[in-house]
């Protein structure tokens, strides 16, 4: 798949891998959109990035911001790709966690604007979605269930698009980073990961990764190992898993409390 000259709307362009996607899609020739709650911080990348580009200052959650997000992408012509890139993570017990919020953006948000901008993308001869889930999005892990739930239901969604789509000209493809050393992720996630030996992948390496499943349009793309070890056997033998993560229920529960 060929982004040169290319428009691409990139929703949560301001955060640590939406930064490090625009600036390869930017390096690339695509011609940006680029989407943010942070107006100043927009401005900030799109002086950074070679090339011409526009940026949106919207809160994705609003659906009224995106029905005006759509009229912009219509004032800028053809539109060729939508990257779906927005998304908040909590980590946290059961009785903490912000379930409406992390719905809200990390898989409501998505699912409108794919809606949304669906008629412009059909207008072209070679358009793309890319939903960027998780490998949460196929484990579910203890102290991230509002997480695991948002990036599940996003990967059912991206699959049930990509089928009904799949006469039209209109690639949607899935794509799962595991966990990206960026702000998305508190103090008590990297001591966690660090106590626990997980990996942590730098955000450049991820947009690298994305940018080259998007050329290939590879349908899903899983990060990391043993990441996606984990992926095959929760689908086959959640229990193995089961038995995996009890084992670490204790140091994941420690931090996720808070007793640190």
């Amino acid at each position: 798949m060929n982004i040169q000259d290319k428009t691409i709307v990139l929703t949560g362009a301001t955060g640590g891998i939406g930064r490090a996607i625009a600036a390869e899609l930017a390096a690339r020739g695509a011609r940006l959109i680029l989407v943010s709650r942070d107006s100043e911080a927009l401005l900030r990348l799109r002086q950074q990035l070679p090339g011409q580009h526009r940026v949106f200052s919207a809160d994705v959650t609003d659906i009224q911001a995106l029905q005006k997000l759509q009229q912009f992408c219509q004032q800028q012509g053809a539109v060729h790709g939508l990257i779906n890139n927005a998304g908040i993570s909590q980590f946290a017990l059961c009785a903490e966690q912000d379930y409406a919020a992390q719905i809200k953006l990390n898989l409501l948000a998505p699912m409108q604007l794919c809606q949304l901008l669906l008629p412009q993308l059909k207008q072209q001869n070679d358009a793309f979605i890319v939903n960027v889930g998780s490998a949460f999005g196929s484990i579910g892990y203890p102290g991230y269930s509002g997480y695991c739930a948002s990036k599940f239901g996003l990967r059912g969604f991206t699959e049930a698009l990509r089928r009904e789509l799949g006469a039209t000209r209109v690639k949607v493809l899935y794509f799962a980073p595991r966990a990206t050393n960026t702000a998305i992720n508190s103090a008590a996630v990297v001591a966690m990961n660090q106590q626990l030996g997980n990996q942590m992948d730098s955000p450049e390496l991820v947009a690298k990764a994305l940018l080259q499943q998007l050329e290939t349009a590879q349908s899903r793309r899983f990060l990391g190992w043993p990441e996606q070890l984990f992926v095959r056997l929760n689908a086959i033998f959640p229990a193995l898993v089961d038995k995996a993560l009890q084992k670490k229920l204790a140091v994941i529960e420690k931090y996720a409390s808070g007793r640190t």
